[in-house]
């Protein structure tokens, strides 16, 4: 490794990748802005190639940044693995899991594949942490997540990182029992033009299968929207109020179920997409991590029917 590498220019060029902000790379790094340009720059130096470009008022990672993007993002994340190591050591504990899951996940399979987990008597502490997709893949690729559990990514977020496929799922239109369009017969996607739509903000990972469907439909855009990744909020809001939650269907398995929640009966079959277990790619997991990720499958297979 050439000498004139440090530490910092990893540690600044990913943060600069995830949060592609100087600005807020700065926020996060405890730095200054010149600070982080220099850096950066310093590094552009030594390996003779631009690493970020303008686009617009803001920056994107260049081709020869994301060449350099997964071998920075493993060295890091080597680094990390090996103080896990030593702080496990010290405790005589089994190295700890950290997954990333989103609401599907959470919802359905996780709870009872953690529990399996934890009767296996690893010793491993588990930390279950969730967010947007793209904020929870960035800190995989770094080493401060083990595993990621939701919905594929596009090919361009995936760079660095493996996906082992478990099933596919759709998005669903849901409302509560009493909403007035359920006592329509026919209507189509205009009809949400007269009442709020939770919707998934731009960052998550079902929203370009949500635009593609209204576009698909002829609808730019409605009136009246709230742009949420709570579940907990969604349930409540439409709990109370005459809205249309747009949302994985794996996440209100249990009400759709139960009748607390009713699909409108709108085809979304262009929304499927797959879910399932993201990993560094070229990282071989612990003994921990792979009986996770078993007890992951395990429970997947036997709720197959709940998707």
């Amino acid at each position: 490794m050439d000498a004139r590498i440090k530490f910092r220019h990893l540690q600044t060029f990913l943060e600069v990748a995830r949060q592609r902000s100087v600005g807020k790379a700065a926020d996060a790094l405890a730095i200054t802005q010149p600070a982080v340009t220099r850096t950066v720059r310093e590094l552009e130096d030594i390996l003779g190639v631009p690493l970020f470009e303008r686009e617009g008022r803001g920056i994107r990672i260049s081709h020869f940044g994301e060449i350099f993007l997964k071998h920075a993002g493993e060295s890091l994340a080597a680094v990390q693995r090996g103080m896990d190591s030593v702080a496990q050591a010290l405790k005589s504990e089994g190295p700890p899991v950290r997954i990333g899951t989103l609401p599907t996940a959470s919802a359905t399979f996780m709870p009872g594949a953690v529990a399996q987990f934890l009767a296996s008597g690893t010793g491993s502490q588990v930390t279950i942490a969730s967010g947007e997709n793209r904020a929870l893949l960035s800190s995989l690729r770094l080493g401060e997540l083990d595993l990621v559990v939701g919905r594929l990514a596009a090919p361009e977020v995936m760079t660095g990182l493996f996906f082992e496929p478990l099933y596919t799922e759709e998005v669903v239109l849901v409302v509560r029992a009493s909403h007035p369009l359920l006592a329509r017969r026919n209507f189509t996607l205009n009809a949400l033009a007269n009442f709020v739509v939770l919707m998934p903000p731009s960052g998550a990972v079902i929203r370009p299968f949500v635009d593609r469907l209204f576009l698909t439909n002829g609808i730019p855009e409605l009136p009246r929207t709230i742009e949420t990744v709570s579940d907990s909020f969604g349930r409540a809001f439409v709990a109370r109020n005459d809205a249309v939650w747009i949302i994985s269907r794996g996440v209100v398995a249990d009400e759709l179920s139960s009748g607390r929640l009713v699909a409108l009966d709108i085809d979304t079959s262009e929304t499927r997409g797959a879910v399932g277990l993201t990993t560094r790619d070229g990282v071989e997991p612990s003994a921990s991590l792979s009986l996770m990720m078993q007890a992951i499958r395990d429970h997947v297979s036997a709720q197959q029917g709940h998707f």
